[in-house]
């Protein structure tokens, strides 16, 4: 929900953070324990691979590599954020995109570098926001990406 609020945000000009909305995740992220901390990194991680996987699927039906093309893209986005992302994330999140894009676990990929840091909290979420908003963009629907998930949770508790 928060990724979807973060691109109708974007796709509204706003820019920045409302207030009221910064105050309810701060809430919540202060009311979790350590491991429902992790369960929202993995979370996180997962939209990750999730994203980078139908990256991957559409850029080879074109014959493209979408590390190639999704990367850099990132990494220079990822730069004109200088206020929000730390430049040493940037390598973090780089890996995190490329261990997904060649279909490994970026949860996995990023536990051998240790724990998370707080300064890569908004980089993790720029980068989701923006993989989501790439699939967007190529679908030309400002929407799929989150109705991508959502259909995605629902089949899973279909099951």
């Amino acid at each position: 929900m928060m990724i979807d609020s973060r691109l109708k945000g974007i796709h509204e000009g706003k820019t920045g953070i409302d207030p009221e909305q910064q105050v309810m995740v701060d809430q919540f992220t202060a009311s979790m324990g350590p491991e429902e901390v992790d369960d929202l990194l993995d979370g996180a991680c997962t939209l990750i691979f999730m994203f980078m996987t139908w990256l991957r699927k559409a850029h080879e039906d074109h014959d493209k590599d979408v590390i190639e093309y999704v990367v850099p893209n990132l990494v220079a986005t990822l730069r004109m954020m200088p206020r929000s992302i730390r430049p040493e994330a940037i390598p973090t999140m780089a890996g995190l995109v490329v261990a997904a894009g060649t279909g490994l676990s970026p949860s996995l990929w990023r536990r051998q570098y240790g724990d998370w840091t707080e300064e890569e909290m908004n980089p993790l979420e720029a980068t989701t926001v923006l993989l989501a908003e790439q699939i967007n963009r190529i679908t030309d629907d400002p929407d799929f990406a989150t109705r991508m998930i959502t259909e995605a949770l629902s089949r899973l508790e279909e099951a």
